[in-house]
């Protein structure tokens, strides 16, 4: 038997009026899901546990099966993993964000945040703003390191755990009482827009209509992690496939080998065929036993606020992901059991992450159920399954209890 997570990040949502009531999960043509089902135990899952910020760290933790409340340290240090960065028990990583603000002639903190992804930039475009800011910023006590797209790390040296607020959670609000009471970084971020702001890079982007990347953002502090090996957990040994480096972090934490998958981008144009493929490989070729395929697009479009490519990133989730799998898994002769959930919920009308608990679907390629069946939030409820410890559904996939 081969196991398969296949994590929709953000999909989940509310109920929309223009979809006549229906989610975009409800609304979106998603052939396959509903196929499987009919075949499937369908419920939702509390990914996020109480107290805890809603966040793809905590909840990608619960869904892999650790607890959040025992192995969280932050995000940012997940991140730090998968960059390859090492880490002293000393050390503080700190998301670093290129983000873009108001270009208003106004102080740094009376400007507006427009988009936390400076308009989905490329790591090329992002490596050679981010240097500009090594080049000014970096000390003995602050490095920064290249991730992936808009999403970079600041290591402090000898520094602490501070409160910092994610940029996605306040689009199109004025930074200033946002902004970390911690003068060395907010003064790190002031200066970045002087020097980013009209970069070459950034006045060809504004020629493109493409957002100007003119800041950092600091978010996600924490501290070194130490998760145990999922292998030893589990008795599986596992692959991630995921072009998010928060993905890729937890997944060297838990001593699983990270596929890198040509043309993986985590934008709505990813590669999804080659995830796809790249899972069925290691479960039918490679001797794994257990695949976690991570599409970061629907999340990303509900922090756009973009409806039309949060269903095309649902319908392609659903036809070039979950599709391929099932098919190539039956022309391999595989029995499989595959678990399809979001993380958390990303709705459109906040355009952030809420905590409410996320639909599951728990398939067995080897037991034919049939029923008339739905895979989306509405269903879920309806079934009356929840699983209240998001960290305990693994053990269902597993057949572990």
């Amino acid at each position: 038997m081969k196991y398969i997570v296949v994590l929709g990040d953000g999909m989940a949502d509310e109920p929309i009026d223009h979809l006549n009531g229906m989610t975009p999960l409800e609304y979106a043509e998603t052939k396959t899901m509903d196929e499987l089902a009919g075949k499937s135990e369908i419920g939702l899952c509390q990914t996020i546990p109480e107290g805890m910020k809603p966040g793809s760290d905590t909840a990608n933790l619960a869904v892999l099966g650790y607890n959040p409340k025992i192995y969280y340290t932050g995000r940012s240090p997940l991140e730090a993993l998968s960059i390859g960065v090492p880490l002293s028990p000393t050390d503080i990583a700190i998301r670093c964000n290129i983000v873009t603000i108001s270009e208003d002639e106004v102080p740094y903190g009376q400007k507006t945040i427009i988009d936390h992804s400076a308009s989905e930039i490329s790591t090329e475009d992002a490596a050679i703003l981010l240097e500009a800011v090594k080049k000014e910023l970096s000390s003995e006590e602050f490095s920064y390191y290249l991730g992936t797209s808009y999403r970079h790390l600041l290591i402090w040296d000898q520094g602490e755990v501070v409160e910092l607020t994610p940029p996605h959670d306040i689009l199109g609000r004025v930074i200033g009482e946002y902004l970390p009471e911690e003068n060395k970084l907010k003064e790190m971020m002031e200066k970045s827009f002087d020097i980013l702001n009209n970069h070459p890079i950034n006045m060809e982007r504004q020629k493109k209509g493409l957002n100007k990347a003119n800041s950092i953002w600091f978010w996600g502090a924490g501290t070194k992690p130490a998760l145990s090996s999922f292998e030893e957990k589990t008795g599986k040994r596992g692959v991630m496939i995921s072009a998010v480096d928060l993905l890729k972090g937890i997944a060297v934490g838990a001593g699983m080998k990270v596929i890198e998958v040509p043309g993986a981008d985590g934008t709505l144009h990813t590669n999804y065929e080659g995830k796809a493929m790249a899972a069925v490989e290691a479960l039918s070729k490679d001797g794994y036993d257990f695949a976690y395929v991570h599409v970061e697009a629907p999340d990303e479009m509900g922090h756009q606020g973009n409806l039309e490519n949060k269903m095309k990133a649902i319908e392609a989730l659903d036809d070039r992901v979950i599709r391929i799998i099932k098919e190539e898994m039956k022309t391999r002769g595989c029995d499989y059991r595959m678990l399809v959930m979001p993380d958390h919920p990303t709705p459109l009308s906040i355009r952030t992450h809420t905590s409410d608990p996320v639909p599951y679907m728990l398939y067995d390629s080897t037991k034919e159920l049939n029923k008339v069946a739905y895979y989306n939030e509405k269903e879920a409820k309806l079934s009356g399954n929840l699983v209240k410890e998001g960290y305990q559904l693994i053990d269902k996939l597993l057949q572990l209890s």
